[in-house]
C-alpha cells in the first residue's frame, strides 16, 4: 500500500511540475513577443520622426549667401556654385573614407645634403686628394631618392648623386643608384636586380652621409674604388635555422665607384663579370651587448688594366714615376674581407648611452702582368695587400657622440708605400634629419710611399654639415 501510495504521489508530483515549466517557458514565450513589439514600434516612431524632420527641412528656406538680403531670390549662378562646393566637399570625405593611404599611388621622395668646410696642409699633389690645399668649402653631394612599393611582389628605389666638381664647382649629376627588389619570394629568399652598392664588408654599401666618420675609409677607397657600387644582380638568403644567419651572393658587370664595367675586348665571357659575397651573423652575448661578425669575398677573374695604360712606351704618365717604368695590367681581382661590430647598449638608457667598437680587415691579392718600356713582358704575380680600419665611438648624450678611428692600408700595386691616418671626432645630432660632426685628420706616409706616389704628412680639419628633407629609408645609423 505504502509503494502504491508513493508512485501516485509521484506522478502527480511530475505532471504538476511538467505544467509548471510549460507555464514558464509559454510565459517568457510571450514576454520576447511582446519585447519584440515594442522595439518594432519604437523603430517606427523614429523613422516618423526622421521623415517629419526631413520635411521641415526641405521647407525651411535655403541660407542667403553673402550680400544678399532676406527673402530675395537667389540668383541661379550663385545657387550651382553652393551646390557644386558642397558637393565637392562630400567627394573629398568619400575619398578619405574609403583610401587608407592618401598618397598610396606616390612614391616616398626625399633629398640629403651634405656640405664640407675643411682645412688641408697640403695640396693634392702631396695627399692624393682631388681637394684643393688650405681652405675648402664645397657641396659633396645632393642625394635626390625615391622608393615605392612596384606591386605586392616587389619594390623599387632610384637615387641621384650630385656631386661637386673639385675644379668648376660645378654640380655633377649621376644615377647612384635604381634597383628593384622583391618582397614575397618563398624560402627566404631576396632578389635585388639593377644598379646598387653590392653587399660588401661592413661600410662598403653605406652612402657617405651614413659613415660614423666624415670621409671614407682609405682601405675602402684604394681596393674597392668607394662605394660597392655595382650594375647586377644579388640574392640574399636568410638560412632557415633558429640564429640569424644571412648569406648573400652576387654578380655584375663593375663593383665599386670608380671602377668602370669590365668589358675585356668586344665580347664579354663570364669570367669578365664580378662575383661577391657575404656570410653574416648576430649574436646578444648578454642584454647589453651584442656582436655582429662578418666575412666577404670578391672575384673577378678576369679584368682589364685598373693601373696602368698598356698603349705607349713607359706606361700610363699619370702613374708614379718610379713604377711609370714598368706598365702593371691588373689580370685578376681578388679581395677578401672580415668585419667585427661590438656594441655595449644598455637597456635603462640605450638613446642617451652607448659604446660601439667597429673593425673591418681587407686584403687585396690581385694578379698583374707586367711590361717594361721596350714592351717586352717581364715576371708578373700577385701582389698580396693588407688595409684595414677601426673605430671607437661613444654616445654619451642621446645628441652627442664623439669617437676615434684609426686606418691602416698599403698599396695594391707596392704593397711596400703604406699610408696611416688618425682622426677624432665628435658628432652632434640635432635631429633625425639633421647632423653636424668635426673631425681631425693626421696623415702619414713611409718612406716607400713618399718615395714612389710623392706624398707628405698631411694635417686636415672638417667640418661637415648633412641634412635630409622628405622621406628617407636609411637614417643615421650607428654602424
Amino acid at each position: 500500500m505504502k509503494v502504491i501510495t508513493t508512485l501516485i504521489t509521484f506522478c502527480v508530483l511530475s505532471l504538476f511540475s511538467t505544467g509548471v515549466f510549460a507555464q514558464t517557458l509559454e510565459d517568457r514565450i510571450k514576454a520576447l513577443e511582446e519585447s519584440l513589439k515594442k522595439q518594432e514600434q519604437t523603430i517606427d516612431e523614429q523613422r516618423k520622426m526622421i521623415e517629419e524632420l526631413k520635411s521641415e527641412v526641405k521647407r525651411q528656406p535655403s541660407p542667403q549667401p553673402e550680400g544678399v538680403a532676406a527673402g530675395q531670390p537667389v540668383p541661379a549662378g550663385e545657387m550651382q556654385q553652393q551646390v557644386e562646393e558642397l558637393k565637392e566637399k562630400v567627394e573629398k570625405v568619400v575619398e578619405n573614407q574609403t583610401r587608407t593611404q592618401p598618397g598610396i599611388f606616390n612614391p616616398a621622395i626625399g633629398v640629403v645634403g651634405e656640405t664640407i668646410f675643411g682645412y688641408r696642409g697640403k695640396g693634392p699633389s702631396q695627399t692624393g686628394s682631388d681637394r684643393p690645399g688650405g681652405f675648402d668649402v664645397y657641396q659633396r653631394s645632393v642625394e635626390l631618392n625615391a622608393a615605392a612599393s612596384v606591386d605586392p611582389f616587389a619594390k623599387a628605389y632610384i637615387v641621384a648623386n650630385g656631386s661637386a666638381d673639385p675644379v668648376t664647382g660645378e654640380l655633377a649629376w649621376g644615377l647612384e643608384e635604381a634597383a628593384l627588389q622583391t618582397t614575397s619570394l618563398p624560402w627566404n629568399l631576396e632578389l635585388k636586380a639593377g644598379r646598387f652598392f653590392g653587399e660588401f664588408g661592413r661600410l662598403g654599401y653605406i652612402h657617405d652621409h651614413e659613415l660614423p666618420v666624415v670621409n671614407r675609409p682609405l682601405a675602402l677607397a684604394q681596393y674597392i674604388g668607394g662605394e660597392s657600387r655595382t650594375d647586377g644582380a644579388q640574392l640574399n638568403w636568410l638560412l632557415p635555422v633558429d640564429h640569424y644567419v644571412s648569406l648573400t651572393t652576387g654578380l655584375g658587370t663593375q663593383f665599386g665607384g670608380d671602377n668602370p664595367p669590365n668589358n675585356p675586348g668586344e665580347f664579354r665571357h663570364l669570367s669578365g663579370l664580378n662575383f661577391w659575397s657575404r656570410l653574416s651573423s648576430y649574436f646578444d652575448l648578454t642584454p647589453d651587448i651584442s656582436l655582429e661578425p662578418g666575412i666577404s669575398g670578391l672575384w673577378n677573374p678576369r679584368t682589364a688594366s685598373q693601373w696602368a695604360d698598356p698603349g705607349g712606351p713607359g706606361g700610363n704618365p699619370d702613374f708614379p714615376a718610379t713604377l711609370a717604368k714598368n706598365t702593371f695590367i691588373e689580370r685578376e681581382r681578388r679581395l677578401y674581407g672580415a668585419d667585427l661590430v661590438l656594441s655595449y647598449k644598455p637597456l635603462r638608457d640605450n638613446q642617451f648611452n652607448s659604446v660601439t667598437w667597429g673593425t673591418e680587415l681587407l686584403y687585396s691579392d690581385n694578379r698583374y702582368d707586367i711590361t717594361n718600356t721596350g714592351g717586352n713582358a717581364i715576371p708578373g704575380g700577385s701582389v698580396g695587400a693588407l688595409g684595414l680600419y677601426s673605430y671607437l665611438a661613444y654616445k654619451f648624450d642621446r645628441q652627442w657622440t664623439t669617437g676615434f678611428m684609426y686606418e691602416f692600408v698599403e698599396d695594391a700595386v707596392d704593397k711596400k708605400a703604406k699610408t696611416f691616418a688618425y682622426s677624432p671626432y665628435v658628432t652632434w645630432v640635432t635631429s633625425h634629419w639633421n647632423q653636424i660632426r668635426l673631425q681631425y685628420t693626421y696623415t702619414d706616409h713611409n718612406a716607400e710611399s713618399t718615395a714612389a706616389f710623392g706624398l707628405r704628412p698631411d694635417h686636415a680639419v672638417y667640418l661637415q654639415w648633412a641634412w635630409i628633407i622628405g622621406a628617407h629609408s636609411h637614417g643615421w645609423q650607428q654602424r
